[in-house]
């Protein structure tokens, strides 16, 4: 299973970004979800979704950040809005198949003051 992740990229504070991360084949992905990690600090958990479209979110994340997927394509997404810099970190996206962890490559978002 790979996953494929795009999106990242540069932008100020206070501004919208969208991250989108395909899994390849036609396989069956339960859930879904982003995490990041910051320099110097541990990977944490941004936002998760079930098949079923039950969300999870991170307290830092919240009202700001929305997760959503597509099933038909195997994508989710990661609409980030009121972009702080302390959102600046390498986003990776992760996928359950039965029950095996896959993680994306990552995606770098930079969020300048």
């Amino acid at each position: 299973v790979q996953l494929v992740e795009s999106g990242g990229g540069l932008v100020q504070a206070g501004g919208s970004l969208r991250l989108s991360c395909a899994a390849s084949g036609s396989i069956f992905v339960n859930a879904m979800g982003w995490f990041r990690q910051a320099p110097g600090k541990q990977r944490e958990l941004v936002a998760t979704i079930t098949r079923d479209s039950s969300t999870n979110y991170a307290d830092s994340v919240k009202g700001r950040f929305t997760i959503s997927r597509d099933n038909a394509k195997n994508t989710v997404y990661l609409q980030m809005n009121s972009l702080k810099p302390e959102d600046t970190a390498v986003y990776y996206c992760n996928a359950d198949v039965f029950g095996a962890r896959y993680w994306g490559q990552g995606t770098q978002v930079t969020v300048s003051s």
